[in-house]
């Protein structure tokens, strides 16, 4: 199924989770990230059971620290 990443369209297996996208991004320590599905942001606790459908478009932000 096809699903957006950073506005790049990414080609993934039905019935993947948003771990099984983080993992094949190397991705799998989510300190200082935020991601968002469809412009929601979802708890890093909801990763492993969160379910990713055909169209969702998902926003991977990392923290910054600046001054």
């Amino acid at each position: 199924m096809r699903i957006s990443v950073n506005d790049e369209s990414r080609e993934i297996p039905e019935g993947s989770t948003l771990s099984n996208l983080l993992t094949s991004l190397a991705l799998e320590d989510l300190r200082g990230w935020a991601v968002a599905i469809n412009e929601q942001v979802i708890p890093s606790e909801e990763t492993n059971a969160r379910k990713l459908f055909e169209g969702d478009r998902i926003l991977l932000i990392q923290a910054t620290q600046g001054g």
